[in-house]
């Protein structure tokens, strides 16, 4: 289905036009129809879906009719982390482009001048209000901000918030809402606290389940259990064993990127680096060197996970833990392509720990764990334990669960995720407005 499909208004056709949008994803299709019409929602769909437009379409779309209060804040989404508050905004600032549309992020780690933009942005009224629990309660204690006139609230990444610890903060803030609301929430898993809290703020919604895409077969997936200081041993020990080629390892930081990528040249490995501080003309010559051969191994952020198109990758390294599921299979997806085989590596640390058996509990499968190599010593105790206390439950629920008349359910392919969108400008038609 294509967005012009969809009973959507032409300004908000043009701004996906403009961003290069093409057909909707799954959860985009099936989502947006039952918000247009009003219908509370649950979607239980991964990072990289679609998700953030699957309800800021709808959302900004009724926005446009003019049946909303002006000069107040009509919308409410709740998000995790501060990074997913800004893209969460970036997006809004796309699609609402040619609609008189202002937005506000407020979340915390930043400065007085930042916190008094946001002081302000929330007494001025912005349409919508993209915030941290945290952040937004505190300025709710303070009574710098007025929910009476909210008539949408969006939990986006449920489950980790309750992860967190934002359990008392969400059902805090809920407090501060108006009953007669349309409430949206989405979630990576359906664990039972997430199902009770739906019960609670949610009125008869229409839920929407993506089955995760599970990774090719033909990939022979392990780990390491280590402590941060092993992981460079480790590799060392890999290399010196085998002639790898073809390899990408993946760090969490464009730092650690530069720092490894020393460590291996001092192994004498044929190594380059990929991360953002490279322009586009740098990073399409490092992906040539790569491609023809000229470089063994390429280091990189996530950066290139989701949109590198090689066939002949075959090993994949996770120095890091990527800490969300859907992350790790599009890392590992890189090898095993073109009905070859391939491996994926996973170096798992202490503090990592958490992160990959929420891996293992989604893929529903115990990932082999490798012996450490000689002379590295012991993994970490918690380690070993770990491995013996299965207290884990099953991330995704095949079918549908009954919160109310309506019910959805999908077991699509896998999905393609959202594709990179466009810088633009603030929608400045509302000039009052601070963002």
């Amino acid at each position: 289905m294509n967005f012009s499909d969809l009973n959507l208004d032409n300004r908000l056709i043009d701004a996906i036009d403009a961003m290069r949008f093409e057909a909707c994803t799954p959860i985009q299709e099936q989502s947006i129809p039952p918000l247009l019409e009003g219908h509370d929602l649950i979607g239980v769909a991964q990072t990289g879906t679609g998700k953030t437009a699957a309800y800021l379409l709808p959302i900004l779309n009724r926005l446009c009719s003019g049946q909303f209060e002006k000069d107040a804040i009509n919308c409410v989404i709740i998000s995790p982390t501060r990074e997913l508050a800004q893209q969460i905004d970036q997006a809004a600032e796309g699609f609402s482009y040619f609609v008189p549309f202002s937005s506000v992020a407020v979340y915390g780690g930043n400065d007085g001048v930042r916190y008094e933009q946001e002081v302000r942005g929330l007494q001025l009224g912005a349409d919508m209000i993209i915030a941290t629990p945290g952040r937004l309660i505190s300025h709710l204690s303070l009574g710098n901000v007025d929910f009476s006139h909210v008539s949408f609230f969006v939990l986006d990444e449920a489950d980790r918030m309750l992860d967190m610890g934002f359990y008392d903060d969400i059902m805090k803030i809920v407090g501060y809402l108006p009953k007669k609301r349309q409430t949206i929430m989405f979630s990576a898993t359906m664990p039972p606290q997430i199902e009770k809290m739906a019960k609670t703020i949610l009125n008869n919604p229409v839920e929407i389940e993506i089955a995760i895409s599970k990774p090719a077969e033909k990939i022979d997936q392990s780990a390491y259990l280590c402590y941060e200081r092993q992981k460079i041993g480790i590799l060392s020990d890999m290399f010196k064993k085998s002639a790898l080629k073809r390899v990408l390892i993946f760090v969490s930081s464009k730092a650690k990127v530069k720092e490894l990528g020393m460590s291996l040249r001092r192994m004498n490995v044929n190594v380059n680096e990929m991360h953002s501080d490279l322009d586009q003309k740098q990073r399409d010559e490092v992906m040539r060197e790569f491609k023809a051969g000229h470089i063994d191994v390429l280091v990189a952020t996530d950066i290139i996970s989701r949109g590198i198109d090689i066939d002949d990758i075959q090993t994949v390294i996770n120095y890091d833990v990527p800490h969300d599921v859907e992350d790790y299979i599009h890392r590992i997806g890189r090898t095993a392509r073109a009905d070859r085989d391939g491996n994926a590596i996973t170096l798992v640390n202490e503090k990592d720990l958490f992160y990959f058996t929420k891996i293992e509990n989604t893929l529903e499968k115990q990932i082999r764990r490798n012996p450490l190599p000689e002379g590295l010593g012991e993994p970490p105790a918690q380690h070993q334990s770990a491995r013996n206390n299965d207290h884990r439950h099953s991330n995704v629920h095949p079918g549908t669960r009954s919160f109310g008349n309506t019910h959805h359910s999908a077991t699509e392919k896998p999905v393609q995720g959202d594709k990179k969108q466009h810088s633009y400008r603030r929608n400045r038609n509302k000039s009052s407005k601070t963002n």
